[in-house]
């Protein structure tokens, strides 16, 4: 099913998108628009000396009451043990469920659990009426995706029932509300193999009484090649999952040229591929959290970018006087900035992309378009509460 979109936010609900132009302050467009500067400053975590950027945008605050025929959505976020609390409190209201990231397994099914104590993200999920999900994940002893590890749990059936028991246990005696299956670099050759293991676990969770989702790369159709894509069964995992979350996110990543981390271009592209194989019922659209800053020119296997926050990369642009772009079809924004290397000599030219309350809300726009389940969001170390009140604006939050 279909929803239509208005292109005007303003108009059907209680907040609207401002975009910062050449001479305006914090006390130009309070007075513009009739509203209190200490909005202004929460919703878009503003700090002294109040500065902005042209070209930013900010969130408004200008609606007088709540709009009582909102579209309910599931809204997701995952996070380590080791996230501040402060920041875990002001996200949980808005969260459906909270997937604490992450467990691992041996090649025998023994479940190992975080490095840090999760117990404290357990109770405050709780407090905060969110289901707090056990995130499970085939890392090796190196830190990262091990398709050997994911070969053999799916196929060894002795390893299979104990890591089902472990986490059975896990759920019925610390509180977890739900298992999340993020395995990546499937090989092509555990394909049906894999969505066995996700209908094993299912059958198992789903008689507790919580759902089992499972997280798919980023395809744009059943034949895509390549270690990220060809292990993953959409159709299949579609059908035995309760539901699906689609990483649309790192097309900009660390270690590539400068681009938007989710261009709303591409992330439509997977969308329109999964609903011919999964029933919108049943996706949640992955919405990435942060920002990458990359020193140029980019050199391929050299140069690495750094991960920043959105509320970071405005201050960059910010504090180097630079105004902030807009790209019109990754429909994402972005800026250059220069910046003395090291030994403060030589200047850099830096490009900078991250997510603003203008990307935000296009990619709810398609959750809308499309009635989606919802949106699970990777990951909510750093706070950036515009987007969330603008979630909470557009949407009514289920929670479970």
């Amino acid at each position: 099913m279909t929803h239509t979109i208005n292109k005007y936010l303003k108009s059907w609900c209680n907040m609207t998108i401002y975009t910062v132009k050449e001479g305006d302050t914090v006390d130009s467009i309070a007075a513009a628009y009739d509203i209190p500067v200490s909005t202004i400053l929460y919703n878009n975590q503003i700090s002294s000396p109040y500065s902005l950027a042209v070209g930013q945008s900010l969130l408004l605050s200008t609606g007088e009451g709540a709009v009582a025929d909102k579209r309910s959505i599931y809204t997701g976020g995952y996070a380590y043990p080791f996230i501040d609390r402060e920041v875990l409190t002001q996200t949980l209201p808005y969260l459906s469920y909270l997937y604490i990231f992450s467990y691992g397994f041996t090649m025998e099914g023994e479940l190992i659990p975080p490095a840090l104590d999760d117990t404290f993200m357990i109770t405050l999920a709780k407090e905060y009426n969110t289901a707090p999900i056990l995130t499970l994940t085939p890392f090796g002893p190196d830190g990262h995706f091990n398709n050997n590890l994911i070969s053999h749990i799916v196929r060894d059936l002795e390893a299979r029932r104990r890591l089902k028991d472990a986490i059975v246990t896990q759920i019925t005696e610390r509180g977890f509300e739900g298992l999340d299956i993020d395995f990546e670099y499937i090989l092509a050759e555990d394909k049906e193999a894999f969505v066995d293991f996700v209908a094993y676990m299912q059958e198992s969770i789903s008689a507790l009484g919580y759902p089992v989702s499972v997280a798919l790369a980023p395809k744009t159709s059943d034949t895509q090649t390549g270690l990220l894509y060809a292990g993953k069964d959409y159709a299949g995992l579609g059908a035995v999952a309760d539901y699906v979350l689609l990483m649309t996110y790192e097309w900009g990543y660390t270690y590539g040229p400068p681009m938007a981390v989710a261009p709303l271009n591409k992330v439509r592209e997977v969308v329109e591929y999964a609903l011919t194989v999964i029933p919108a019922e049943k996706i949640h659209l992955g919405i990435p959290n942060y920002g990458y800053d990359w020193k140029l020119p980019f050199v391929r296997g050299e140069s690495a970018a750094t991960v920043i926050g959105n509320v970071q990369a405005v201050q960059i642009a910010i504090d180097n006087g630079v105004p902030i772009l807009f790209d019109d079809i990754a429909l994402s924004p972005y800026f250059f900035y220069e910046k003395a290397d090291e030994n403060g000599e030589e200047a850099i030219q830096h490009e900078v992309w991250f997510e603003d309350v203008r990307s935000i809300n296009e990619k709810l726009n398609l959750i809308e378009q499309y009635g989606l389940r919802g949106f699970g969001c990777w990951q909510i170390m750093r706070l950036f509460r515009a987007s969330w009140l603008l979630t909470a604006d557009r949407f009514r939050i289920t929670k479970p």
